[in-house]
């Protein structure tokens, strides 16, 4: 792969983890609120989305950390 793409893909991989983990921060935040379903909707889409792309690197043979991904797990991190 060319230095963008793999820029990209680290880059993505480090934003798409910020934005997990600030779905997991509100929804925690939420509990008891009329907000909670939402937040918990976010936080769930985030797991996916997570899951998914550690999944199909995982397929593709590439290493976790070269997307930044490698310290994260949904079913630890993201519930």
């Amino acid at each position: 792969m060319s230095s963008t793409t793999d820029n990209y893909l680290r880059d993505l991989g480090e934003l798409i983890k910020e934005r997990a983990r600030d779905a997991k921060r509100e929804k925690d935040a939420a509990e008891g609120t009329d907000r909670y379903d939402y937040e918990l909707g976010r936080l769930t889409a985030m797991h996916e989305v997570v899951s998914l792309m550690q999944q199909q690197a995982e397929a593709f043979g590439l290493d976790l950390s070269a997307l930044a991904l490698d310290d994260i797990s949904p079913e630890e991190h993201l519930t």
